[in-house]
């Protein structure tokens, strides 16, 4: 009698710890088809949730073939999850006139001026000087990869769509005293003048991609493309010959940044997951 209640209390005393064991648990989901899904990257460094990010950036225009366009801006965006974030965007590039154009713009200018005679061509170009943009961000692909030693490298990739607008300024680029537009009159030691016509504002959708490098809970360095697009009358080479030009195309500005982000609050503690 006493056996057997010996083996009895010993029995109900295991149950309990069966029951708690983690790999008789993962057995019965398994044989269940219950299984939770689990992030396969766990433990993350920098949580963004519910936090605000500012980031001061610094970029170029790679993409016109006839102005140097150097670019500031800030973005600022609110994190609803790791993945999604609302953002938005402002960036300015100051307008040097002649100082901004490019080694191509000046030879066409000549070619046109001494190797064909046309004294009235006008190289047009545009400067995009004020720029916003609102709209989505999502950032699917969180990695890290170990670089040297214990050193572990976090980062994530995104992409962002958005709405804005851009303020363009139009120039032309011409030969000194050639065109009979006077305002193209200049120093006649010049190889070429800017000569300002006009501003107008565009709506530019946005897209883009960008790479976050998470160097402390607060910090991170971004690398971040995106393109705007717009669409606008064909060039006019010779404005004053009082015959418009027929026609549209698709104009695009490309901005390449580098910056660096500052989340706030403080991140939450990381809940661990083993």
């Amino acid at each position: 009698m006493l056996s057997s209640l010996f083996l009895l209390t010993a029995f109900l005393g295991v149950t309990p710890a069966l029951a708690a064991s983690p790999g008789i648990e993962a057995i019965r989901e398994f044989r269940s088809g219950t299984t939770s899904h689990q992030d396969s990257i766990e433990n993350r460094f920098f949580l963004k949730e519910n936090r605000f990010e500012i980031a001061p950036a610094f970029g170029y225009v790679p993409n016109n073939p006839f102005a140097r366009r150097f670019v500031g801006g800030v973005i600022v965006a609110y994190h609803f999850s790791e993945v999604l974030a609302a953002e938005g965007n402002i960036s300015y590039s100051p307008d040097l006139d002649e100082g901004d154009l490019k080694g191509l713009t000046k030879t066409l200018v000549q070619i046109a001026q001494t190797g064909t005679g046309d004294a009235n061509f006008q190289q047009p170009l545009d400067k995009v000087t004020l720029a916003a943009n609102f709209g989505a961000r999502w950032a699917p692909i969180y990695g890290k990869i170990n670089l040297v030693g214990e050193t572990v490298l976090n980062f994530d990739f995104y992409g962002v769509a958005a709405i804005g607008f851009a303020s363009k300024a139009n120039h032309y680029a011409c030969a000194p005293n050639g065109p009979t537009d006077s305002n193209c009159a200049g120093d006649p030691a010049a190889i070429v003048v800017d000569h300002f016509v006009g501003s107008e504002v565009e709506i530019t959708p946005v897209i883009g991609v960008g790479l976050n490098v998470f160097l402390t809970q607060s910090v991170a360095l971004k690398l971040d493309v995106r393109d705007m697009f717009w669409v606008d009358g064909l060039p006019d080479y010779d404005p004053n010959d009082g015959v418009p030009v027929q026609g549209s195309r698709l104009y695009t500005n490309l901005v390449t940044s580098v910056g660096v982000s500052v989340f706030f609050p403080k991140m939450k503690p990381r809940l661990y997951n083993f």
